[in-house]
Protein backbone atom coordinates (compact mmCIF):
# COMPACT_ATOMS: atom_id res chain seq x y z
CA UNK A 1 0.00 0.00 0.00
CA UNK A 2 1.30 3.16 -0.96
CA UNK A 3 1.67 6.12 1.60
CA UNK A 4 -0.72 8.56 0.16
CA UNK A 5 -3.51 5.39 0.17
CA UNK A 6 -2.51 3.78 3.75
CA UNK A 7 -3.07 7.76 4.80
CA UNK A 8 -6.65 7.86 3.64
CA UNK A 9 -7.54 4.69 4.78
CA UNK A 10 -6.60 6.05 8.30
CA UNK A 11 -8.54 9.26 6.99
CA UNK A 12 -11.63 6.76 6.48
CA UNK A 13 -11.45 4.92 9.21
CA UNK A 14 -11.74 8.00 11.50
CA UNK A 15 -14.05 9.47 9.02
CA UNK A 16 -16.31 6.44 9.72
CA UNK A 17 -15.96 6.50 13.28
CA UNK A 18 -16.56 10.62 13.36
CA UNK A 19 -19.39 10.68 10.72
CA UNK A 20 -21.44 7.44 10.26
CA UNK A 21 -25.15 7.59 10.33
CA UNK A 22 -27.26 6.52 13.52
CA UNK A 23 -26.22 4.55 16.60
CA UNK A 24 -23.65 2.04 16.26
CA UNK A 25 -25.07 -1.61 16.34
CA UNK A 26 -25.12 -3.57 19.74
CA UNK A 27 -22.42 -6.52 19.69
CA UNK A 28 -25.22 -9.33 19.33
CA UNK A 29 -26.10 -8.03 15.98
CA UNK A 30 -25.39 -9.15 13.06
CA UNK A 31 -22.88 -7.60 10.48
CA UNK A 32 -24.65 -4.85 8.70
CA UNK A 33 -24.32 -4.15 5.29
CA UNK A 34 -21.82 -1.55 4.26
CA UNK A 35 -22.06 1.69 1.43
CA UNK A 36 -19.47 3.79 2.08
CA UNK A 37 -19.55 7.30 0.28
CA UNK A 38 -16.82 10.05 -0.50
CA UNK A 39 -18.61 13.15 0.19
CA UNK A 40 -17.61 16.67 -0.38
CA UNK A 41 -17.74 18.68 2.63
CA UNK A 42 -20.71 21.26 1.09
CA UNK A 43 -23.01 18.35 1.07
CA UNK A 44 -22.57 17.15 4.67
CA UNK A 45 -25.76 19.42 6.48
CA UNK A 46 -27.92 17.78 3.78
CA UNK A 47 -26.50 14.37 3.80
CA UNK A 48 -27.15 14.32 7.81
CA UNK A 49 -30.80 14.18 6.96
CA UNK A 50 -30.84 12.08 3.97
CA UNK A 51 -28.81 9.06 4.58
CA UNK A 52 -31.43 8.16 7.75
CA UNK A 53 -33.86 8.03 5.41
CA UNK A 54 -32.30 5.77 2.91
CA UNK A 55 -30.90 3.36 5.30
CA UNK A 56 -34.68 3.49 7.19
CA UNK A 57 -35.17 2.02 3.44
CA UNK A 58 -32.90 -0.76 3.49
CA UNK A 59 -33.37 -2.45 6.71
CA UNK A 60 -29.17 -3.45 7.53
CA UNK A 61 -27.37 -1.36 5.50
CA UNK A 62 -24.57 0.45 7.28
CA UNK A 63 -24.10 3.79 5.44
CA UNK A 64 -20.57 5.60 5.67
CA UNK A 65 -19.76 8.97 4.38
CA UNK A 66 -16.09 10.49 4.84
CA UNK A 67 -16.09 13.78 3.89
CA UNK A 68 -13.12 16.67 2.16
CA UNK A 69 -12.72 18.71 -0.64
CA UNK A 70 -13.90 16.99 -3.72
CA UNK A 71 -10.53 17.08 -5.93
CA UNK A 72 -8.94 15.65 -2.91
CA UNK A 73 -11.56 12.64 -2.69
CA UNK A 74 -11.39 12.16 -6.23
CA UNK A 75 -7.17 11.80 -6.09
CA UNK A 76 -7.94 9.18 -3.45
CA UNK A 77 -10.20 7.39 -5.60
CA UNK A 78 -7.94 7.22 -8.31
CA UNK A 79 -5.33 5.73 -5.92
CA UNK A 80 -7.95 2.73 -5.17
CA UNK A 81 -9.60 3.98 -2.40
CA UNK A 82 -12.31 1.94 -0.88
CA UNK A 83 -15.30 4.16 -1.95
CA UNK A 84 -18.36 2.92 -3.45
CA UNK A 85 -20.19 6.53 -4.14
CA UNK A 86 -18.74 9.59 -5.07
CA UNK A 87 -20.48 13.18 -4.06
CA UNK A 88 -18.56 16.00 -5.00
CA UNK A 89 -19.19 19.35 -5.08
CA UNK A 90 -19.27 19.54 -8.81
CA UNK A 91 -19.98 17.30 -11.60
CA UNK A 92 -16.59 17.79 -13.43
CA UNK A 93 -15.18 15.79 -10.56
CA UNK A 94 -17.12 12.78 -11.61
CA UNK A 95 -16.37 13.47 -15.42
CA UNK A 96 -12.45 13.43 -14.77
CA UNK A 97 -12.99 10.16 -13.07
CA UNK A 98 -15.62 8.71 -16.24
CA UNK A 99 -12.69 9.86 -18.28
CA UNK A 100 -10.20 7.73 -17.09
CA UNK A 101 -12.61 4.48 -16.57
CA UNK A 102 -13.08 4.62 -13.19
CA UNK A 103 -16.86 5.48 -13.25
CA UNK A 104 -19.46 1.94 -13.08
CA UNK A 105 -21.48 2.43 -16.22
CA UNK A 106 -24.68 3.88 -15.96
CA UNK A 107 -24.36 5.44 -12.75
CA UNK A 108 -23.34 8.82 -13.17
CA UNK A 109 -25.83 11.31 -13.04
CA UNK A 110 -26.84 15.34 -12.26
CA UNK A 111 -28.66 15.39 -9.15
CA UNK A 112 -28.94 18.95 -8.02
CA UNK A 113 -27.57 22.69 -8.38
CA UNK A 114 -26.77 25.51 -6.63
CA UNK A 115 -25.31 29.13 -6.58
CA UNK A 116 -22.15 31.22 -5.99
CA UNK A 117 -23.22 34.22 -3.52
CA UNK A 118 -21.25 36.93 -1.82
CA UNK A 119 -22.05 36.24 1.71
CA UNK A 120 -20.83 38.50 5.18
CA UNK A 121 -20.77 37.83 8.83
CA UNK A 122 -20.89 41.37 10.40
CA UNK A 123 -22.23 44.55 9.47
CA UNK A 124 -20.08 46.07 7.07
CA UNK A 125 -18.58 49.41 7.41
CA UNK A 126 -19.21 50.26 4.03
CA UNK A 127 -22.85 50.29 2.49
CA UNK A 128 -21.91 47.07 0.20
CA UNK A 129 -25.31 45.85 -1.36
CA UNK A 130 -23.96 43.47 -5.00
CA UNK A 131 -21.04 42.27 -6.11
CA UNK A 132 -20.73 45.58 -8.25
CA UNK A 133 -19.94 47.68 -5.24
CA UNK A 134 -16.85 46.11 -4.52
CA UNK A 135 -15.41 47.56 -7.28
CA UNK A 136 -15.80 50.85 -5.86
CA UNK A 137 -15.79 50.14 -2.05
CA UNK A 138 -12.80 48.57 -0.08
CA UNK A 139 -12.71 45.72 1.91
CA UNK A 140 -9.74 44.51 3.57
CA UNK A 141 -9.96 40.88 3.26
CA UNK A 142 -12.15 38.66 0.89
CA UNK A 143 -12.42 35.09 1.55
CA UNK A 144 -12.49 32.71 -1.61
CA UNK A 145 -12.21 29.28 -1.88
CA UNK A 146 -7.79 27.85 -2.93
CA UNK A 147 -8.63 27.11 -6.64
CA UNK A 148 -5.78 24.46 -6.80
CA UNK A 149 -7.31 22.42 -4.09
CA UNK A 150 -11.45 23.25 -3.97
CA UNK A 151 -14.51 23.36 -6.69
CA UNK A 152 -15.61 26.68 -5.18
CA UNK A 153 -12.63 28.37 -5.66
CA UNK A 154 -12.46 27.47 -9.28
CA UNK A 155 -15.78 28.21 -10.11
CA UNK A 156 -14.89 31.41 -7.85
CA UNK A 157 -12.17 32.44 -9.87
CA UNK A 158 -14.19 32.36 -13.54
CA UNK A 159 -16.44 34.51 -11.71
CA UNK A 160 -14.52 37.09 -10.35
CA UNK A 161 -12.26 36.82 -14.00
CA UNK A 162 -15.71 37.67 -15.47
CA UNK A 163 -16.42 40.64 -13.34
CA UNK A 164 -13.41 42.25 -13.32
CA UNK A 165 -12.58 41.75 -9.56
CA UNK A 166 -9.63 39.75 -9.91
CA UNK A 167 -6.82 42.40 -10.59
CA UNK A 168 -8.79 44.51 -8.03
CA UNK A 169 -9.13 42.59 -5.02
CA UNK A 170 -6.63 39.98 -5.36
CA UNK A 171 -4.05 41.43 -2.60
CA UNK A 172 -7.21 41.02 -0.32
CA UNK A 173 -7.57 37.44 -0.90
CA UNK A 174 -7.20 35.05 1.94
CA UNK A 175 -8.36 31.09 0.67
CA UNK A 176 -9.96 28.45 2.41
CA UNK A 177 -9.42 24.92 1.46
CA UNK A 178 -12.84 24.42 0.65
CA UNK A 179 -16.26 26.00 0.49
CA UNK A 180 -16.98 25.53 4.19
CA UNK A 181 -13.55 26.60 5.42
CA UNK A 182 -14.56 30.24 3.42
CA UNK A 183 -17.70 30.09 5.27
CA UNK A 184 -15.96 30.22 8.56
CA UNK A 185 -13.51 32.63 7.61
CA UNK A 186 -16.46 34.87 7.00
CA UNK A 187 -18.46 33.93 10.09
CA UNK A 188 -15.84 34.32 12.40
CA UNK A 189 -15.08 37.59 10.90
CA UNK A 190 -11.50 36.87 9.61
CA UNK A 191 -13.04 38.18 6.55
CA UNK A 192 -15.50 41.34 5.36
CA UNK A 193 -17.20 39.21 2.60
CA UNK A 194 -16.89 35.79 0.89
CA UNK A 195 -17.47 33.59 -2.01
CA UNK A 196 -19.10 30.75 -1.41
CA UNK A 197 -21.47 27.63 -2.64
CA UNK A 198 -25.57 28.89 -1.58
CA UNK A 199 -25.47 25.39 0.08
CA UNK A 200 -23.25 26.33 2.56
CA UNK A 201 -24.18 29.82 3.07
CA UNK A 202 -28.07 28.89 3.85
CA UNK A 203 -26.33 26.58 6.40
CA UNK A 204 -24.35 29.51 9.09
CA UNK A 205 -26.77 31.43 10.69
CA UNK A 206 -23.83 33.38 11.35
CA UNK A 207 -23.29 34.93 8.08
CA UNK A 208 -25.32 36.78 5.41
CA UNK A 209 -26.76 36.56 1.68
CA UNK A 210 -25.55 39.95 0.07
CA UNK A 211 -25.72 39.48 -3.90
CA UNK A 212 -25.48 36.02 -5.80
CA UNK A 213 -23.34 35.93 -8.93
CA UNK A 214 -25.10 36.29 -12.87
CA UNK A 215 -25.87 33.78 -14.84
CA UNK A 216 -22.74 33.24 -17.01
CA UNK A 217 -20.44 34.28 -15.01
CA UNK A 218 -19.15 31.05 -14.00
CA UNK A 219 -19.62 27.35 -15.03
CA UNK A 220 -23.06 25.72 -14.29
CA UNK A 221 -22.67 24.46 -10.72
CA UNK A 222 -24.09 20.91 -10.75
CA UNK A 223 -23.76 18.21 -8.25
CA UNK A 224 -22.83 15.12 -9.89
CA UNK A 225 -22.45 11.60 -8.72
CA UNK A 226 -21.51 8.35 -9.87
CA UNK A 227 -20.43 4.38 -8.47
CA UNK A 228 -16.73 4.39 -8.88
CA UNK A 229 -14.88 1.79 -9.78
CA UNK A 230 -13.21 0.66 -6.23
CA UNK A 231 -16.72 -0.32 -5.25
CA UNK A 232 -17.98 -3.24 -3.60
CA UNK A 233 -21.74 -2.41 -3.77
CA UNK A 234 -22.36 -1.47 -6.79
CA UNK A 235 -26.24 -2.47 -6.44
CA UNK A 236 -26.84 -0.09 -3.23
CA UNK A 237 -24.76 2.97 -4.81
CA UNK A 238 -26.98 2.53 -7.62
CA UNK A 239 -29.99 2.78 -5.36
CA UNK A 240 -28.85 5.27 -3.58
CA UNK A 241 -28.01 6.99 -6.67
CA UNK A 242 -31.96 6.74 -7.93
CA UNK A 243 -32.54 7.84 -4.24
CA UNK A 244 -31.45 11.45 -4.61
CA UNK A 245 -33.65 12.29 -7.32
CA UNK A 246 -37.00 11.04 -5.77
CA UNK A 247 -39.42 13.83 -5.34
CA UNK A 248 -38.36 13.74 -1.64
CA UNK A 249 -35.13 14.09 -1.45
CA UNK A 250 -35.43 17.01 -4.33
CA UNK A 251 -37.40 18.73 -1.70
CA UNK A 252 -35.45 18.55 0.97
CA UNK A 253 -32.29 19.43 -0.83
CA UNK A 254 -34.01 22.58 -2.07
CA UNK A 255 -34.39 23.13 1.94
CA UNK A 256 -30.54 23.36 1.83
CA UNK A 257 -30.34 25.97 -1.11
CA UNK A 258 -30.14 23.18 -3.93
CA UNK A 259 -31.75 23.51 -7.29
CA UNK A 260 -33.55 21.47 -9.15
CA UNK A 261 -31.54 20.47 -12.08
CA UNK A 262 -33.32 21.25 -15.77
CA UNK A 263 -34.96 18.61 -17.28
CA UNK A 264 -32.74 18.66 -20.19
CA UNK A 265 -29.73 18.01 -18.39
CA UNK A 266 -31.19 14.50 -17.56
CA UNK A 267 -32.19 14.16 -20.84
CA UNK A 268 -28.56 14.81 -22.07
CA UNK A 269 -27.54 12.26 -19.57
CA UNK A 270 -29.61 9.68 -20.71
CA UNK A 271 -28.69 9.88 -24.02
CA UNK A 272 -25.14 9.62 -23.22
CA UNK A 273 -25.72 6.62 -21.63
CA UNK A 274 -27.67 5.59 -24.56
CA UNK A 275 -24.69 6.02 -26.96
CA UNK A 276 -22.57 3.84 -24.68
Amino acid sequence: MTPRRHLFALLLFLGVAATSIGAAPPAHAEQSETLTIAAANSLKDALRKIVPLFEADHRGLNVRIVYGPSQSLRDQIEQGAPVDVFLPSLHEEVDQLDHKGLVITGTKRVYAGTALVLVTGAPLPAPIMSINDLKTIPVRRIAVGDPKTSSVGKVAAQFLKYSQLDQLLRSQYVYGEHSRAVLDLVAKGEAEVGVVYRTDAVSNPNVRILDTAPVGSHTPIRYGVAVVWTSRNVERGHEFIEFLVTPQIQALLQEHGFDRVPSEVGLAQRREEARR
